[in-house]
């Protein structure tokens, strides 16, 4: 067996790898805007209303270690803003919601706005300021730090 090809395929594989793992790092946590505004019907979600003003959609799975932190902050932020409500929905027994959202890893967090149109999406961890300045973006409400 020839180990030069063998070491240059190796070599190959190992870039593709770090390039994949540095490109879902870069997008891991972060706000992303310009996705298709449709407009949450929160029955569908098992819920009877949405905010008045915004709402942060949690998607997450019972199995999600991280989620029960996010909820948390989530549900802080809400409380800490009039007319913004905290929504969490568990996708582990809803495969349906996670098929429509396109929901790939939880935590994922969609930003309604006061009608519910998607305005911005996070997937994983979301950072409370990012979610902090976007929810100022959405209600002309000062940033709080």
């Amino acid at each position: 067996m020839d180990i030069l090809p063998a070491l240059l395929g190796t070599l190959v594989l190992l870039a593709v790898t770090l390039g994949a793992g540095m490109l879902v790092r870069a997008r891991h946590g972060r706000i992303r805007r310009g996705i298709p505004h449709e407009v949450i019907q929160p029955r569908r979600l098992g819920a009877d209303t949405l905010g008045e003003r915004a709402t942060l959609l949690q998607f997450s799975t019972e199995m999600c270690a991280k989620c029960p932190g996010v909820h948390r902050t989530l549900s802080q932020i809400a409380d800490g803003h009039a007319g913004v409500r905290h929504l969490d929905v568990d996708l582990t027994h809803r495969p349906d919601i996670a098929k429509h959202f396109h929901v790939l890893q939880t935590p994922t967090t969609l930003i309604l706005d006061a009608d519910g149109a998607v305005q911005s999406r996070v997937g994983g961890v979301p950072g409370r300021h990012m979610l902090e300045l976007e929810l100022s973006r959405l209600t002309g409400d000062p940033v709080r730090v």
